[in-house]
């Protein structure tokens, strides 16, 4: 196996593909593609949010459908921990726990495998893109509902203008991000 050496100095942020009107007219998508596609910019990013992640000493990386898994395996892999996938309602094929939360537009629901994480175990929250930071909170409630201890929440990208690092702050989840764009 090659290690890239450590970039301290990389501009993540530069290597992340902003698409214009997409999904829908107004809004600038941020696209990691770019970013995963350079393997010093994945390398890199991996190892700051590792970094990150080893301050609060989890048990478990726990990632979130379907981006946060890219960044919370190669985080696990790196830091020696297990990884736990949450997924949307009916992904997992063993007995799983889940939880509802309010969309925009609705009601969804995430769940993980029964006995995944347990009561005790220290967890840190990952996915790529904090927005209004619904789903990391229903992924928070899902933890501490079965007793889990939710050390921090990581991100790759941060959008402060949608609100979501407030609505964490208020709860009392830590976040912590590695780049912000302006604007949604």
């Amino acid at each position: 196996m090659i290690a890239l050496p450590p970039q301290p100095d990389l501009d993540l942020a530069s290597l992340v593909r902003t698409i214009p009107d997409f999904p829908k007219r107004g809004i600038q998508f941020r696209d990691i593609t770019t970013l995963i596609g350079d393997a010093a910019g994945f390398a890199e990013c991996v190892r700051r949010l590792s970094a990150l992640a080893s301050a609060h000493r989890p048990d478990f990386i726990v990632a979130v459908e379907a981006r946060g898994f890219l960044f919370g395996a190669a985080m696990a892999t790196a830091m020696g921990l297990g990884l736990v996938p949450v997924r949307k309602a009916g992904k997992l094929p063993g007995v799983t726990i889940g939880v509802d939360y309010q969309l925009e537009y609705g009601v969804d629901r995430l769940e993980l495998h029964e006995g995944a994480v347990l009561p005790g175990h220290r967890v840190v929250l990952v996915d790529d893109l904090l927005a209004t930071g619904g789903t990391i909170l229903a992924t928070a409630e899902l933890m501490r509902n079965v007793g889990a201890e939710v050390a921090a929440a990581l991100f790759v990208i941060d959008l402060p203008d949608l609100g979501g690092s407030e609505r964490l702050s208020a709860v009392g989840l830590h976040c912590e991000t590695l780049i912000a764009f302006d604007g949604d």
